[in-house]
């Protein structure tokens, strides 16, 4: 099979596709849209190549790098670039990801804080196999002053785009940790990270739900409750979040997250978790992920709901709480709005059914 780039030391000049890019005084620069053609393991091989030939025309090198711009494709010009924050690095036969973030305004610019880079980035970075394998300072030596992050990434079955979005979510991740300007990725990369206290002030919502204390999945009450919750999640459009151990606070316009209040854990929490959906909540949703992580101050779970597939909805509980009683014979549906939930109502629960059993008999969708 052809490699997807090649170094021509004829012309000095990479090869890829029907493009031919020169080096300049930067060195090679590529747009961010180039990079999804362009295998990890040959671009290796062709900067390995490079360095080969520098060395054999009396300029050894033992590393080269790429850089990536990622202005508009119609006002990219790789003799004038504008490259960004994230670069291409082969040094030793290795290929690094390097990639640029801004330091804190309180912190010493020659002492790069690297336990707190690992330990944000750890969980993210092991999930696609790579790790954070320094952190140095940047070229400038006077304010703003900024941190280069060199990542190691497996590069079997990967290409240049797979590196770099794996670069680009760290640095996003950094900034959410800083600024507390979440996702619902974001939220989650924090969590497994053990920064459960970034979450702190931050505004429960359309994917976030807190809990201070366990459901309690002895009583059938807490079963259901476990169940809504999930399925209000799984019934929304953009899927959620609930985390249990941290408590909620109303403030005006709404409930913001106002501590950790860690829960205990034990070897068969996630197990139970697990059994009560499996009993009370159908259909299963989709890669629903329950887990138990560690903070400074105790344990936590958290259960995440990934968006559902529309074929799937609605998700249905087996039992309800009505009027505070449980009726363990009725079903509920329920979904997600703002920081609340709505039932979702009987007309709309009578047109899916109905186009579902339309659909069956006839093949074709109601008028």
């Amino acid at each position: 099979m052809p490699r997807t780039i090649r170094y021509d030391r004829r012309t000095q000049t990479l090869r890829f596709g029907a493009t031919e890019r020169d080096y300049h005084d930067l060195g090679y620069v590529f747009h961010r849209t180039e990079l999804a053609a362009i295998k990890a393991a040959d671009y290796r091989v062709a900067m390995m190549n490079l360095i080969d030939a520098w060395s054999s025309d009396g300029h050894p090198s033992d590393t080269v790098s790429m850089y990536i711009s990622e202005e508009e494709f119609g006002d990219f010009d790789d003799a004038n670039p504008r490259p960004g924050p994230i670069e291409f690095e082969v040094s030793n036969g290795s290929l690094t990801v390097t990639a640029e973030v801004a330091a804190h305004s309180d912190e010493d610019p020659f002492e790069p804080p690297v336990e707190m880079f690992t330990g944000t980035l750890q969980h993210y970075l092991r999930k696609r196999r790579a790790t954070l394998r320094d952190v140095s300072t940047g070229e400038s030596f006077t304010a703003p002053f900024t941190w280069r992050l060199h990542i190691d990434c497996s590069i079997r079955s990967r290409t240049l785009e797979d590196l770099y979005s794996i670069a680009s979510g760290a640095v996003t991740l950094l900034s959410a940790a800083k600024s507390g300007d979440l996702t619902r990725e974001t939220t989650l990369d924090l969590l497994r990270a053990g920064n459960a206290e970034v979450l702190i002030g931050q505004q429960e919502g359309p994917w976030l739900d807190v809990k201070s204390s366990h459901y309690d999945l002895d009583s059938t009450n807490g079963k259901i409750s476990l169940a809504q919750a999930v399925a209000r999640f799984a019934n929304a459009e953009h899927g959620g979040i609930v985390v249990v151990g941290m408590r909620g606070k109303k403030v005006p316009g709404g409930e913001i997250i106002h501590s950790l209040c860690p829960v205990p854990l034990s070897a068969n929490t996630v197990r139970k978790y697990q059994g009560t959906l499996e009993h009370h909540l159908y259909p299963p949703p989709d890669f629903l992920e329950i887990e138990t992580f560690m903070t400074p101050k105790g344990g936590m779970v958290l259960v995440h709901v990934p968006p559902q597939p529309e074929e799937l909805k609605p998700f249905l509980v087996h039992g309800a709480i009505v009027d505070g009683k449980v009726e363990g014979a009725f079903i509920s549906i329920v979904r997600r709005r703002g920081e609340g939930s709505i039932p979702i109502t009987a007309p709309a629960i009578h047109a899916t059914l109905a186009a579902g059993r339309a659909l069956f008999r006839r093949g074709q969708m109601p008028d």
